[in-house]
């Protein structure tokens, strides 16, 4: 298919349009005059600041320790929410379950972080930094279940059936047979949860507490103030963190893919 000259232009202007603010955050988040606008050459200085701001430090160690209890359980419950959803073909209630999975996909996050607000007012549960990991664990166990149902999907469950007809317990053959073969879209599905809640704000503001306060919630009330070098430095080590989640999302996918591929050529053969 013949493309135009103007395709090329529009695609160069949609990505400046999304990549050169980021871009300019980042150079700026290596300059050395306080002032955020004005160039005053390379520095590392606001680095050594935001090293320096134990606000800052809390924020990140609660948002690290949200991520990584969030994206294991979301990525546990996930798994298990695949599971029946390929497994078990129709079962009573098996639409509202679905359904359940996918609305938080759809859902805006105000409407996700009010209702869960809901749900632990009318419980009498106090906002802290397990309101949060519930929180985050129920948007996150959304993605996980759909990456991981994409490859049970079109799993060769001969396997699974060879090593129960040899006397392995289903259990076991869960861990030993299925469990090893789905492990990329398992590790992709945690990366992915983790990268979601790293940098989720809207959820995590409606239903943080004290001693709670993520770090995108602390940017956003230092930026309200005016933006300074020291934020630029800190989100840029955000945008590496969620850029090399994404990267190793990725090339677990793609892994993944190979992977599948190589079972069905295998199975060809094999028939």
């Amino acid at each position: 298919m013949k493309t135009s000259k103007f395709d090329p232009v529009v695609l160069t202007l949609g990505f400046a349009f999304l990549y050169l603010p980021i871009l300019i955050l980042v150079v700026y988040s290596f300059n050395a005059s306080r002032l955020v606008t004005v160039w005053g050459g390379f520095s590392l200085h606001w680095y050594q600041v935001m090293w320096q701001n134990q606000g800052l430090m809390d924020a990140a160690w609660v948002t690290l320790r949200v991520g990584l209890m969030s994206a294991t359980l979301g990525t546990v419950f996930g798994t298990l929410a695949a599971l029946a959803l390929t497994r078990y073909g129709r079962f009573p209630g098996r639409l509202l379950f679905s359904g359940m999975i996918y609305a938080p996909l759809v859902m805006p996050d105000v409407i996700t972080g009010l209702s869960l607000l809901l749900l632990f007012v009318a419980m009498n549960v106090d906002r802290s930094i397990i309101t949060v990991i519930i929180a985050h664990t129920t948007f996150t166990m959304c993605y996980a279940a759909i990456v991981i149902q994409s490859r049970l999907s079109t799993f060769d469950r001969s396997l699974e059936e060879a090593a129960q007809d040899l006397g392995c317990p289903p259990v076991r053959t869960f861990f030993k047979i299925t469990l090893p073969l789905i492990l990329p879209a398992v590790l992709s599905a945690w990366v992915l949860s983790f990268t979601l809640s790293l940098d989720d704000l809207v959820i995590a503001s409606f239903t943080t507490g004290p001693g709670a306060t993520t770090l995108p919630i602390k940017i956003y009330s230092q930026v309200r103030l005016g933006v300074t070098p020291e934020i630029n430095a800190v989100c840029t080590i955000l945008i590496a963190f969620v850029t090399t989640g994404v990267i190793i999302a990725s090339i677990l996918s793609k892994r993944r893919e190979v992977q599948r591929m190589r079972d069905e050529h295998f199975a060809a053969q094999a028939t």
